[in-house]
């Protein structure tokens, strides 16, 4: 049987196969199956994870458990958070304040100052620095708010892509990401330019050449990556 056939149940209380029920069992909670074949699950006992057999990862019994991405799972223990490997065991010493999901070998975690950083799956920082907040890497890429409030870019060495800073700021998805300043939203290229001078309300990123934008009567447009109005909504 694939993971991947493996459906949940319209409630979130048991997992279907083929349109029908699974292990003979329903749970409190449950998330989907990931790679390489687990889910997180919730009974009588606590939060843990199962193959596709049903059988239980571990004995262990967690307070959250989460969806395995690159082999990690994470988990919180009471106030430590932590991730596991896809044996169920620890997959460093350290403990966080909260750990984030894996993506592209890097993830996002709090410490105890309420700092925020990334670690590889060894949970080793890749860089010193420490963030008032991180997101996830897409593309190779991931923004970060620095202690002075403003955002950036960062690669996966913790270098900066470009030297400007943006009030909030987008990943990157097609070549570009949105990002506001004190007049409003855009769009961005790689070196951080505007690629049109107009501002916005609110902004989407590029779909297929195109991006919904609000401006601030609240009126939606769509716009093409030139920033010409190809429609009102």
């Amino acid at each position: 049987m694939n993971w991947q056939d493996i459906k949940i149940s319209s409630d979130h209380t048991h997992f279907l196969f083929s349109g029908k029920p699974l292990f003979n069992k329903t749970f409190m909670e449950i998330l989907k199956f990931h790679s390489p074949g687990l889910a997180p699950v919730k009974d009588e006992s606590g939060y843990y994870h199962i193959g596709v057999s049903g059988n239980q990862l571990y004995k262990e019994r967690y307070t959250r458990t989460f969806g395995y991405y690159c082999n990690r799972a994470a988990v919180a223990d009471g106030e430590k958070w932590f991730h596991l490997t896809e044996k169920g065991e620890k997959a460093y010493l350290i403990n966080f304040s909260w750990a984030g999901n894996y993506q592209e070998g890097l993830c996002t975690v709090r410490d105890q100052n309420n700092r925020y950083f990334h670690i590889d799956i060894n949970g080793v920082r890749p860089y010193s620095e420490s963030y008032q907040y991180c997101g996830d890497f897409k593309d190779g890429y991931a923004c970060v708010k620095n202690i002075n409030g403003r955002y950036v870019h960062i690669d996966n060495f913790g270098n900066k892509l470009n030297e400007i800073e943006f009030l909030d700021l987008g990943v990157f998805h097609k070549n570009f990401a949105t990002a506001k300043d004190e007049k409003g939203w855009y769009h961005i290229d790689r070196n951080g330019v505007e690629i049109y001078k107009q501002k916005y309300l609110a902004i989407e990123p590029f779909y297929n050449g195109f991006s919904v934008v609000t401006k601030f009567s609240n009126q939606k447009e769509i716009i093409d990556e030139m920033g010409n109005i190809i429609l009102t909504l």
